[in-house]
């Protein structure tokens, strides 16, 4: 028996690692290019775009990999089933453990292996996107700043240049500056440059007209004049860290006096137990997809592709966990359901497998389907067209 279990052990790894890295790669390829701003409006190099597309493949992981292990585990049971081996196992006396047990197994490994990922990598991995993110908005002025292009620096703060010479010298320099609703500054200047800490903007030979609601506008010239950008590259440089970013350390005893924390205490508690319960999916789905395709049936009988019952069943389940987990945030009252859904998903499969139950619908039911199929197969016949006789 061990020689059919590691037989179906390495048939659905493999077809679970043919489902996940087409999958994982389509969905890290379009993450990542919703960053691809981080080249053209930061004026970083396209080494840090990949090192930012690479700290997002741990973020998806966890999400992708549950399915691919659905898709695995039913695409390959349903092959050995058309091919008459589950008829041949069940014929031969073994019982329907020799399926169970390695797929379970390799479950289990994926959960853990997802728990790690969760609560070990991605955390690293989200700081440090964020992190990047920052320092680069930081350096906004100093490398960002295209020529004969607006660019928004702020909410109301737009910069534009002639020209970009050498030493960081800028030609040219027009800024729009909206932020204070009393009044409207704009200002003009030959050339200027931002300082070596990036905290002003210094201006040479131009002027400056501010606007005042009534439609008053007042000129003035200057030779020299610095423009603040303390806050801008403060405001930019810190990175803000949420509740899915923090370690499953920070999650059991969060800082009270945190400002993020002040602001939204719910998603800490919600992001803990959600930490708790994800993990867990790799198994549930494993079961599911085995209460669904792991015993033997005529490959002849009508029937809906246990793949696609499979994924229909388990997309509810993660629409249902999601929903819990989403209004856990603003309410405590979801946090027991985050438990109850997959502790109850886990007791009716094991129920099923132990009871060596198949998944089918009712009787009534399947013959109001079946009456339904049919008459949907005679609307769709073409009608007969009555031929012209002779008289």
């Amino acid at each position: 028996m061990i020689i059919f279990e590691t037989y179906i052990l390495r048939r659905v790894f493999q077809m679970f690692l043919t489902a996940l890295l087409p999958v994982l790669g389509i969905i890290w390829t379009t993450q990542a290019l919703q960053r691809i701003n981080l080249v053209t409006d930061t004026g970083q190099s396209i080494g840090a775009f990949l090192q930012l597309a690479t700290l997002i493949l741990p973020t998806i992981i966890p999400l992708v990999l549950p399915f691919a292990l659905v898709i695995g585990i039913t695409q390959t049971l349903t092959t050995m089933n058309n091919d008459s081996e589950l008829t041949v196992i069940e014929a031969a006396g073994g019982s329907r453990s020799i399926v169970v047990r390695p797929i379970m197994m390799l479950s289990v490994a994926l959960g853990l292996f997802s728990f790690a990922v969760d609560n070990v990598a991605e955390p690293v991995v989200r700081q440090a996107a964020r992190q990047m993110i920052a320092t680069a908005n930081a350096d906004l002025l100093s490398s960002v700043v295209q020529e004969n292009t607006f660019r928004k620096i702020a909410d109301g703060l737009y910069v534009q240049v002639a020209s970009r010479r050498n030493n960081g010298v800028l030609g040219g320099i027009f800024v729009a500056d909206s932020r204070n609703p009393g009044y409207e500054l704009i200002y003009y200047a030959r050339e200027g440059a931002v300082d070596e800490k990036s905290s002003a903007l210094v201006m040479r030979d131009g002027e400056v007209h501010r606007k005042l609601p009534d439609g008053g506008v007042s000129i003035i010239k200057f030779d020299s004049y610095a423009f603040d950008l303390t806050d801008l590259t403060k405001m930019a440089g810190a990175a803000t860290i949420r509740a899915q970013d923090r370690s499953l350390a920070y999650l059991l005893a969060p800082d009270v006096t945190e400002e993020n924390y002040k602001k939204n205490p719910g998603t800490y508690e919600a992001e803990l137990h959600r930490r708790f319960t994800e993990w867990t999916f790799p198994i549930l789905f494993g079961l599911i997809a085995l209460v669904v395709s792991s015993d033997a049936r005529s490959h002849r009988e009508a029937r809906m592709h246990p793949m696609v019952r499979a994924l229909l069943i388990t997309l509810l389940l993660r629409w249902a966990t999601f929903y819990a987990a989403n209004n856990a945030e603003d309410s405590r009252m979801f946090i027991p359901l985050m438990y109850i859904i997959p502790l109850a998903t886990a007791f009716i499969t094991i129920r099923q497998l132990a009871g060596n139950r198949r998944l089918a619908l009712p009787i009534n039911w399947n013959d109001r389907l079946k009456d339904g199929l049919d008459r949907l197969r005679s609307l769709r016949q073409p009608k007969p067209t009555g031929g012209g006789g002779t008289p």
